[in-house]
């Protein structure tokens, strides 16, 4: 019988996997035509999964001709029975916490694996893994074939082209794109890689990418090619820019708390003046536009002093603000 390396798991075969090791580690001498009517299933696909464990499994299977059945030849236990239960409760509870990346090929992989990792011994997990939840929160609508494409063009190494509207863009532009990470930021996606008309790296919002196609054209992935090196040290999400930047900002009120809650950037450092009321924080990194958004975020309770440029765009964005709600108070 030839070996099938690629022949996947199921749920269905990892029952009949499970049922026929404990028939033979249990020194019964099963026959094929014997699992075959218990398992209700054919004698080939009894004796594909013999084959299977004795490969994939590397279960020490033999056949006892007296018997006219199989046995083991030295102790063994499946791989996937050894795991404990601590370890299968904290995958199931992995599997909850995956659920923000639904719809992903990623996602289906993962929780498969953990399915066929965990299923010989779940039982009693289920209690306690409902007491762990994602709270309701916002997600990306995404092309799954779109996402698939990109996954296999990865994997491949190959440049990919497609149509793309940027914030920047007035309209559809093409790209073609050496793709080097797909980036998962809060239950959005982003793709990080070499885009060749502009000659340098950038970040493409998935849910944007439209006619997407792999071209024949191979590339080779640089050696520092991971985009949490371009964001100098700083821990805000899915954006980079070309250098980094020491920020001093300062916090008050309930976001005093907030801030010392939080590593967000690798070489911060906070300082409490409880005199002042106030916290300040002083760190590095190369992700201006996403800082900006997250000190709105804490309202009158954040300050930014320094660099005087990022104080000069907080205040923009206030002014802007009160122009707003001054043309709305004009309007009733």
């Amino acid at each position: 019988m030839k070996k099938n390396p690629n022949r996947a798991i199921t749920h269905q075969m990892l029952e009949r996997l499970t049922y026929i090791h404990n028939r033979i580690k249990a020194e019964y001498f099963p026959k094929t035509s014997e699992l075959a009517k218990e398992l209700e299933c054919s004698v080939p696909t009894i004796s594909r999964d013999i084959m299977f464990l004795r490969d994939r499994f590397n279960a020490p299977i033999e056949y006892n001709a007296q018997k006219k059945g199989f046995y083991y030849s030295e102790k063994y236990e499946m791989p996937i029975q050894n795991i404990s239960q601590k370890d299968v409760t904290a995958l199931v509870a992995a599997k909850t916490l995956l659920q923000q990346y639904q719809g992903t090929p990623i996602y289906k992989e993962l929780v498969d694996a953990i399915d066929v990792i965990t299923f010989p011994q779940r039982q009693g997990t289920g209690a306690f893994i409902d007491r762990i939840a994602v709270p309701p929160m916002p997600y990306a609508i995404i092309d799954e074939a779109v996402f698939t494409a990109l996954y296999q063009a990865m994997i491949q190494n190959r440049t990919i082209e497609f149509d793309y509207c940027g914030v920047l863009d007035s309209g559809k532009v093409h790209r073609r794109v050496r793709p080097y990470q797909l980036l998962f930021d809060d239950g959005r996606y982003f793709l990080f890689g070499y885009a060749e008309e502009r000659q340098a790296e950038r970040l493409f919002y998935i849910p944007r990418i439209e006619h997407l196609c792999i071209t024949d054209e191979l590339f080779t992935l640089p050696e520092n090619y991971d985009f949490i090196s371009r964001c100098g040290g700083g821990r805000f999400g899915s954006f980079m820019e070309p250098g980094t930047v020491t920020y001093r900002i300062a916090f008050y009120g309930e976001s005093r708390l907030a801030i010392k809650d939080s590593v967000w950037a690798d070489d911060q450092k906070i300082t409490e003046y409880d005199e002042e009321g106030k916290t300040e924080i002083v760190f590095s990194a190369a992700q201006g536009y996403r800082i900006l958004k997250w000190v709105l975020s804490h309202g009158s309770n954040a300050q930014p002093l320094e660099p005087e440029k990022f104080v000069q765009d907080w205040q923009a964005e206030i002014q802007a603000m009160v122009r707003r709600s001054n043309e709305r108070a004009e309007m009733r």
